[in-house]
């Protein structure tokens, strides 16, 4: 049930559009990472804006209230505990992994971003676990592996049939030298 101050926050149309927008997010992202930017400069703020946008990730700054009512409306449950102070949330589309990756390669570098929660295909998990999702590898490197994977057995047939092709043609080619000096 929608408290007076939240009902107030939906009488005006570009809030609930603003909640729509949230909630379309957090319906159609893989993962999403919640995070406190207290302490960032602005330049650091545009790095770390640059990062997610080359890693296809979107990063917003949100208010909590409508963040809450988003997620309340996306039935994702657990989130409350993490909705207090500044709010930014990194957007995951395409790679579940991206947006943790990123965080973490930028927390090495700048030490001052915390991760507050996470979002994982509509289930919220903690601050390690969010790490832990970082130490996977991406989408990419897990294709390259599947990829060399499927590959190893392929090379091993195709040598094996080289090999027994190979022969054919030395049996073949000394049946001929036999027949080459029976003739001659």
């Amino acid at each position: 049930m929608l408290e007076a101050k939240e009902v107030e926050y939906l009488a005006r149309p570009e809030k609930e559009a603003m909640v729509e927008s949230i909630r379309e997010k957090f319906e159609k992202a893989t993962a999403s990472v919640l995070t406190d930017y207290r302490g960032l400069n602005v330049q650091e703020i545009t790095e770390l804006r640059r990062r997610f946008t080359d890693a296809g990730v979107e990063y917003r700054v949100l208010k909590n209230t409508l963040t809450k009512l988003a997620a309340d409306k996306a039935e994702i449950e657990g989130l409350d505990p993490y909705l207090e102070g500044p709010l930014a949330i990194a957007f995951g589309y395409e790679d579940p992994v991206a947006p943790a990756k990123v965080i973490a390669s930028f927390v090495k570098e700048y030490k001052k971003l915390e991760v507050k929660a996470g979002i994982l295909d509509g289930r919220v998990i903690d601050a390690a676990a969010v790490k832990a999702l970082a130490d996977l590898p991406g989408k990419e490197q897990l294709l390259a592996m599947v990829l060399r994977a499927v590959q190893g057995p392929l090379y091993g047939l195709v040598n094996v049939l080289q090999g027994n092709l190979r022969n054919l043609v030395y049996a073949v080619d000394a049946v001929r030298r036999l027949k080459e000096e029976a003739g001659a």
